[in-house]
């Protein structure tokens, strides 16, 4: 149990809703606290559906490879609430951080507040505390409406690839959930755009259209390089797994293009990001890999994964039941003999596993469900390697659970 539970654990009860997409209660908030979001270093801004966290990895390697100092906010987290606010590259200590949440706590008076919300001010008070070069941002939920979008004038916004997810909070369409992430741009300000499906990229053009944003989309990477406006660069071996990743590096050198880094930064920092359960491998006997992709587009990127691979692969996977659970498995079955299902620990919202095998099987899988991911490990016996996947929260438990060991 980690010393900050207590507090975390009051924070939760703050508000009936874990999400609850306005801005008001933290701006409220963020008022009481001097406005820290008004002292930040340079902001950039990623917001989209699937790779944020990897091109804002891919950023924070690239810039710490050149000496700058970096802050960067990601969520969730997958072991400790520590990982999401790093601060000059750095996680904060388990005291610094409960004093700063405590502060915030105080400042609320109790108030209805979500817990995103009232983390994301901790987290700007720490970064407006902390000299640095760059602020690496990323979206919670969305974009016009998350907690994040209260910096008015950032130095860079970006979008990764729009995708069909959250449409609980987003809208059923693509143009409605692009039009949500368009959210972040801001007038006059560059906006660096990943390929998009049409119906998401029209949205987003016009939206920067409107708002006076240029636009750099048309940088391109092809057969191992990366063109850009200012740089032509050939990509390293990624510290990335899978062919996805070059185009969230890609994403990362557009927005990086115009801050003078040495290209030998750059090539170190391609070569040397880290982001846990992004096709992580966790042993090489037996061969076993992490992956936190959890929607039908991450799906189709896991499928292409398991295609290029020379060995056939197992499948553990657990879902929460939010997710297209249906066209998640649909996208993998073609690539994976056996597949065991698991609930995720600790998740009121997990899909029961026998619910979960009876998908998986409609899918045309051979599934089968276990208690638990060391069960349906063993129940697979290494016979092939083994790919779990299916939620970020599945993956922060099984990295949870190799840290205790």
């Amino acid at each position: 149990m980690s010393a900050l539970d207590p507090v975390l654990a009051r924070l939760t009860a703050l508000h009936p809703k874990l999400i609850d997409l306005k801005l008001d209660r933290v701006l409220r908030l963020l008022e009481r606290l001097g406005n820290p979001e008004r002292r930040l270093p340079p902001v950039i801004h990623v917001a989209g559906t699937n790779g944020k966290g990897s091109t804002v990895a891919f950023m924070r390697a690239m810039l710490e490879a050149a000496g700058r100092r970096v802050h960067a906010y990601t969520s969730p987290h997958l072991v400790r609430f520590n990982e999401r606010i790093a601060v000059a590259g750095a996680m904060l200590p388990d005291g610094e951080l409960m004093a700063l949440l405590e502060e915030c706590e105080r400042a609320n008076e109790g108030r209805p507040i979500t817990f995103f919300e009232i983390t994301t001010a901790a987290a700007f008070l720490a970064f407006a505390r902390a000299p640095a070069d760059v602020l690496l941002l990323e979206v919670g939920l969305g974009g016009r409406l998350d907690t994040t979008n209260v910096i008015e004038r950032p130095a860079m916004t970006a979008i990764t690839p729009v995708a069909r997810d959250h449409t609980q909070f987003l809208g059923e369409t693509l143009a409605e959930i692009a039009a949500e992430k368009a959210g972040i741009i801001k007038p006059g300000v560059p906006l660096a755009l990943a390929p998009q499906e049409e119906e998401a990229r029209a949205v987003i053009l016009a939206k920067a259209a409107e708002a006076g944003a240029p636009v750099h989309d048309d940088w391109r990477v092809s057969e191992g390089m990366y063109y850009g406006r200012r740089l032509a660069l050939p990509l390293p071996n990624l510290g990335l797994e899978g062919a996805h990743q070059a185009g969230n590096a890609g994403l990362a050198l557009a927005c990086l293009e115009g801050f003078g880094l040495p290209e030998e930064a750059l090539l170190r920092g391609l070569e040397t990001a880290h982001w846990p359960a992004r096709l992580q491998r966790l042993s090489e006997t037996p061969e076993v890999w992490l992956d936190g992709g959890h929607n039908p587009a991450a799906g189709q990127v896991l499928a292409e994964w398991l295609a290029g691979r020379a060995k056939r692969f197992d499948l553990v996977v657990g879902m929460l039941d939010t997710k297209d659970r249906g066209r998640f498995l649909a996208e993998l079955a073609p690539h994976v003999e056996r597949t065991v299902t698991v609930p995720v620990p600790g998740s009121a919202a997990s899909v029961p596993a026998e619910a979960l095998a009876e998908a998986a099987r409609a899918a045309g899988m051979d599934a089968a469900a276990a208690a638990d991911v060391e069960t349906a490990l063993a129940r697979l016996g290494g016979v092939r390697p083994v790919l779990i996947a299916g939620s970020l929260y599945l993956a922060g438990a099984v990295l949870a659970s190799r840290s205790d060991d």
